[in-house]
């Protein structure tokens, strides 16, 4: 495919929300010296970094749309709070919360999280997930809303439910592909394995998750 014809992919976005505090201990630090550090106004360069990083395996593609001066005022805005995961002095990930209906409606919006590569698989996702949704509920919400898709990590949905998050709704989208857009450098997705097993492997990814051991997991861009 091309630019001016890309490839559709069938997209199903599952929305998940959290209504009180889960019931279990505080979010336990991994081994080593780890930390998360909210980053006050990221640069650019550096924002940049961390969400094509950690979100190019699975197609992260909106934040590259934006120009500089759009992306400076999401980041720039109170209600944007971005953390990052720190291993050995590292960036290891982020976790970025909008806090945008929070005095209206009383909802926080855990808007991107994710692991750089190489460090999924350490026992770091947990960690993130766990810390940032206590980091949210200190907030004094009544709601934390998150989505995720079946472009994500096939294990992120279940760990989303085994974290508190309940299923509240579902849709499906079409979108263009974001490496035939030239967004992202043609790599290879677990889509193009399940296009082969035909459209139903989505519909049963619910289901699937919902017993999924896993989870050590990268959560995609939001709301797409």
């Amino acid at each position: 495919m091309s630019i001016s014809n890309p490839r559709k992919l069938e997209v199903v976005v599952t929305f998940l929300e959290m209504l009180e505090p889960p019931e279990r201990p505080a979010a336990i630090i991994p081994p080593g010296k780890v930390a998360i550090v909210r980053a006050e106004n990221p640069t650019l360069s550096f924002y940049r970094y961390l969400y094509n990083t950690v979100g190019e395996p699975w197609l992260w593609w909106l934040r590259r749309l934006m120009d500089d001066e759009d992306l400076t005022q999401t980041l720039t805005r109170p209600e944007t709070h971005v953390y990052v995961l720190y291993v050995g002095g590292v960036p290891a990930g982020f976790a970025e919360l909008d806090l945008t209906d929070l005095e209206e409606d009383g909802v926080i919006d855990l808007h991107y999280m994710g692991l750089i590569p190489d460090f999924i698989g350490k026992g770091f996702g947990k960690y993130l997930l766990n810390w940032t949704v206590d980091t949210a509920w200190a907030l004094k919400p009544q709601r934390i809303t998150v989505n995720t898709c079946s472009l994500d990590h096939p294990s992120a949905l279940g760990a989303y439910q085994k974290a508190g998050f309940g299923v509240y709704d579902q849709r499906t989208d079409i979108v263009d592909d974001p490496r035939d857009t030239g967004l992202i450098p043609p790599i290879d997705h677990h889509v193009d394995h399940d296009a082969s097993s035909g459209n139903g492997r989505n519909a049963d990814r619910l289901q699937e998750n919902e017993t999924s051991d896993t989870l050590i997991v990268d959560f995609p861009e939001r709301a797409r």
